[in-house]
């Protein structure tokens, strides 16, 4: 393999030539930067949401327009770029995660009505799909604290009470109150993690606990 200073060079130009290509191009110029999973892979069934939702704050702060290629991850960082392949059909769309979800058991996915129009999945309203990370949008220091979200009720009295069971296993625990189009939503949040393993850890404890679902997700607040 060339090495010294000719091969540097031309490495260098490589890049260059690359930036300039994706510059002049209409996709998404995403940022890299050390430990970003860029190269990530997930696989399980994705959802849509859409009418319901248009027009609501999403967790970047933006309003959701179904109409645009976003998407919803539990996890990933806000500004994530992510290639969606279905699974079923081969078709394939890319998108940018700017919201949490989706909150349902064996799902990893809330794609826009959009990206569930480009994978034509809107019919069936889920579909097995492949998920992989090719870039990012966005400064390492918007990514927050993982939490483990235990419940979520209608009624605020049972969401304290089951905060005080959960207590008695993890601290730094919260009821978040969230205007859904169905109504007025008390979300039950365990703990501050770092870590995925930890967060995922954390998780199976307190189902084990509570004989409750518990999801794993990423605190932007």
């Amino acid at each position: 393999m060339p090495s010294g200073p000719q091969s540097c060079w031309s490495r260098w130009l490589v890049f260059l030539l690359v930036t300039f290509l994706a510059a002049c191009g209409g996709a998404p110029k995403p940022i890299y930067f050390p430990g970003y999973p860029v190269g990530f892979v997930e696989r399980g069934v994705a959802s849509w949401y859409g009418p319901g939702f248009h027009g609501n704050k999403t967790a970047n702060g933006e309003r959701y327009d179904m109409h645009q290629l976003t998407a919803a991850h539990r996890t990933l960082p806000l500004g994530s770029i992510a290639v969606v392949r279905s699974m079923s059909t081969g078709r394939q769309v890319t998108v940018r995660i700017n919201d949490r979800g989706p909150f349902a058991r064996g799902r990893v996915l809330d794609l826009s009505l959009a990206g569930a129009h480009a994978l034509g999945m809107t019919g069936t309203g889920t579909d097995q799909i492949e998920l992989r990370v090719v870039g990012y949008q966005g400064r390492t220091a918007d990514m927050g604290v993982l939490r483990v979200q235990v419940g979520s009720f209608s009624d605020q009295q049972n969401a304290l009470n089951l905060l005080e069971r959960a207590k008695h296993l993890y601290s730094g625990g919260r009821v978040q109150v969230v205007d859904l189009p169905e109504g007025m939503r008390y979300r039950v949040q365990i703990g501050q993690f770092s870590r995925e393993a930890q967060a995922e850890a954390a998780a199976s404890h307190l189902e084990s606990f509570l004989g409750l679902q518990a999801f794993v997700f990423r605190d932007d607040s």
